[in-house]
């Protein structure tokens, strides 16, 4: 299972017992942003880091970076046709792979020096947790280090979480997103569990790769925060690519195949088809008794099965509840058991602030419901002088948003008059690296809806954008909501090429309280993406 701790490392050498003005747990954005930031100011900090893996935060290192790095990659294997036969495919990924090491590698290097080269910075690598309200200790591989600071942040970042699913942590061949970006070799059949962004960016750029990608929804709806229009389309896109989707499925149990692979006991609700072996009972790596769902009766849900065993995560095996008599019994089944069995999978189902073995309750630190240490509008933890930047504060998970909470932080410190915060924060955008991009920033037509407002709806196909067809990437569309009566940009939704550049544009309209007529008419040059956003607010 490659879901583990990190790396035991050694220290630099330091003194056991350290007194600070600031000490900062965590590498990440927001939090390395701040030690540089307090350096320059005169003021002696401590960065606190558990892994010489994670010099730089999350984003450098297992997030953002490395999976553009391989999703440009596996781009380029598309177009290139290097996808087609299993050897150039492995060969693609291999050469992917080893740029992917590179950029992270040369990218924590540089984060590590900008901060441990400074007089005023000292970084320890080992894991921290809280001893006293103003006090923590650092356990590196040597010797705990103490460490006394007059103010603390706590920039730990998040975690994937892990469902509760038998065999999910002992069954060779299951990834999160970290260990699934830094495999030898490429895997010809990928099951996703979780069909959010993260799992959805991993099976586009899988299947660019020539993978065959298998993603299990754990309900009915694809992207059920999304418009209709806008989910239809990804899906589409998705599926044009290969990808196979398998609705209102629920895995209940992980295992070895015997063929090396991976069995997974799926059970979907609303099938009626079955047999009446149960997936358990089922010997390992038989499925070739391929069993197509495409004609199951369904009324709950739409199903995008399997239909070549050889290409995909083979589906086998369906169990239905018996009848008295021991047949198998299809009226008003609950759910069918599937089985299915692939060469990987990853397990995409959503991240959680990573606050294990902080002992925060020594330091005064609530947590909030869901797990995040809970803050308020200027980041502070219900401790004195203890702040929570990044991911772990329950925010939005983006490294921009740590780097926005940076902001609201150092104004508390440089002695502004009236401090940012986070309710000063306008307009958070998000972009989602599929093949064809999707980005969006403020409000969609669901959230307007639901919120009353009277809008009109702008919409253009990405067909119609020329530099689109000059770049042979013409799928897509765009969409945006602006207020009827005061002509306010509610928010944009951009499926296409270069969106993640575009939605910036829409953005900054949107903070200085732009209309939709200032897109409409203003001059861009050609040809670009960006010009079309005139013909989209017109």
């Amino acid at each position: 299972m490659s879901i583990s701790t990190p790396n035991a490392i050694s220290t630099p050498s330091t003194s056991p017992t350290i007194t600070t003005d600031a000490l900062i747990i965590g590498f990440g954005k927001g939090g390395k942003t701040l030690a540089a930031k307090l350096s320059a100011a005169g003021r002696k900090v401590v960065v606190a880091e558990a892994s010489a893996d994670m010099y730089g935060g999350t984003c450098i290192n297992i997030g953002c970076l490395p999976s553009k790095s391989l999703i440009l990659s596996a781009e380029q294997a598309r177009r290139d046709g290097a996808n087609s036969t299993p050897e150039t495919r492995e060969a693609a990924f291999e050469a992917a792979i080893k740029e992917k090491r590179r950029v992270t590698s040369m990218l924590r290097d540089k984060n590590y020096h900008k901060l441990a080269d400074q007089d005023n910075i000292t970084v320890i690598t080992g894991r921290a947790h809280f001893t006293g309200p103003h006090s923590v200790e650092i356990a590196t591989a040597e010797v705990p280090v103490a460490v006394t600071a007059s103010k603390i942040f706590i920039n730990t970042g998040a975690t994937p979480r892990i469902p509760d699913i038998p065999g999910i942590h002992t069954t060779p061949g299951v990834y999160t997103s970290t260990g699934l970006m830094d495999l030898d070799d490429m895997p010809q059949r990928l099951v996703i569990i979780g069909s959010g962004f993260i799992g959805l960016e991993f099976a586009s750029m899988f299947a660019d790769f020539g993978t065959a990608v298998t993603v299990l929804q754990h309900n009915a709806e694809f992207l059920p925060r999304e418009d209709a229009d806008v989910a239809a389309a990804i899906r589409a896109q998705l599926e044009a690519q290969g990808v196979k989707f398998l609705f209102n499925a629920d895995t209940k149990a992980i295992a070895p195949a015997a063929d090396g692979g991976v069995r997974l006991s799926v059970a979907v609700k609303g099938m009626t088809r079955g047999a009446s072996q149960a997936c358990d009972s089922t010997p390992a790596g038989t499925g070739n008794a391929h069993t197509d769902i495409t004609g199951a009766t369904d009324t709950t849900t739409t199903t995008s099965p399997t239909s070549n065993p050889t290409d995909h995560a083979t589906m086998s095996h369906v169990q239905t509840k018996p009848s008295d008599d021991g047949e198998p019994r299809f009226a008003e089944p609950a759910e069918a058991r599937f089985c299915l069995t692939t060469d990987a999978v990853l397990v995409a189902t959503g991240r959680t602030p990573n606050v294990e073995g902080l002992h925060l309750e020594a330091a005064g630190v609530e947590l909030t419901e869901r797990g995040a240490v809970k803050v308020d509008e200027l980041l502070r933890t219900t401790a004195a002088d203890i702040w929570a930047l990044g991911d772990v504060n329950g925010g939005p998970q983006h490294t921009y948003i740590s780097l926005e909470d940076y902001r609201v932080v150092w104004s508390q410190l440089n002695g502004s008059d009236r401090p940012y915060t986070v309710k000063d924060r306008k307009h958070v955008p998000s972009s989602t690296f599929l093949a064809t991009p999707y980005s969006r920033v403020g409000l969609n037509e669901r959230e307007a809806k639901a919120a009353g407002l009277d809008y009109v709806v702008k919409r253009l196909p990405v067909a119609a954008v020329p530099k689109a067809q000059v770049m042979r990437r013409p799928d897509g569309l765009m969409k945006a909501i602006v207020e009827r009566n005061t002509g306010r940009i509610l928010g944009a939704m951009l499926l296409s090429v270069e969106s993640h550049e575009v939605i910036n544009i829409v953005k900054l309209a949107m903070d200085l309280d732009a209309p939709a007529s200032t897109l409409r008419d203003m001059v861009f040059t050609h040809p670009t993406i960006a010009e079309a956003l005139n013909d989209l607010f017109a």
